[in-house]
């Protein structure tokens, strides 16, 4: 009961809103999160998928795309959501940089439609958040990839180690740069903390996966300290060939 006034009086603080188009949601939209109208503007990854990252592909009998057949990958397979364009980039932006934390409601949610059960399976000992450059993190003041990773442990019921991982280097942006640039600027920029934690199997978790060279960094420090199997989730990617 407690929990349910104190999620009321906080919707009347905080009045959760359409991470489309902004306005404050009515009706049927608060459980969704999203207006009833909004959600035809989103784009889902549309089936086939690549088998690793999750990517479109143009040919139902193309097993991999073409970024996961020219590169090994140390993570076993992603389950992004939506296509990077349009109303979803616009959210995703506003998510990441305009402090639109609570958009994490409904994409924890989108998430579970989609992938819950894949999820579940895995039976992972926790999810770790692409971490943030401290300078990074003061600036914004917070790290929307460990929003989002509380908001759908609040789903799943998978503890999250956020700080696991530690970006020890200040990467130039990754949206400026081609795929091999983006591999390179994310050489060293992260490493493990050393807390004793044992961790066999992982879900890591963003924002938004493009390249794969965040997702690939972090999971090639999880496995070469301990982890063996590494998954991720990200709310959205780019579009597949």
């Amino acid at each position: 009961m407690l929990r349910k006034v104190t999620n009321s009086m906080l919707d009347l603080v905080y009045p959760r809103r359409c991470p489309v188009c902004m306005d404050i949601l009515q009706g049927d939209g608060k459980s969704q999160g999203i207006c009833i109208s909004c959600r035809g503007a989103l784009e889902y990854v549309p089936p086939p998928v690549c088998l690793r990252c999750g990517k479109h592909v143009d040919d139902e009998e193309q097993e991999y795309c073409i970024d996961c057949r020219r590169r090994n990958r140390n993570y076993l397979r992603g389950f992004p959501v939506f296509i990077y364009d349009g109303a979803v980039k616009d959210s995703v932006i506003a998510f990441k940089y305009k402090n639109k934390r609570e958009f994490a409601y409904f994409y924890a949610k989108e998430i579970m439609h989609r992938y819950g059960r894949e999820l579940l399976e895995i039976q992972a000992d926790g999810m770790v958040p692409v971490p943030a450059h401290p300078s990074r993190y003061r600036k914004r003041g917070y790290n929307q990839a460990a929003v989002l990773a509380a908001a759908l442990s609040r789903e799943i019921d998978i503890p999250i180690y956020d700080g696991e991982l530690i970006r020890v280097v200040k990467t130039h942006a990754q949206k400026d740069l081609n795929d091999k640039e983006r591999y390179n600027n994310l050489k060293k920029a992260f490493k493990r903390k050393r807390n004793g934690v044992k961790l066999e199997t992982v879900i890591l978790v963003d924002d938004i996966y493009t390249s794969g060279a965040t997702v690939e960094a972090c999971a090639e420090i999880l496995k070469k300290t301990g982890v063996q199997s590494v998954y991720y989730t990200s709310i959205c990617i780019g579009r597949g060939g």
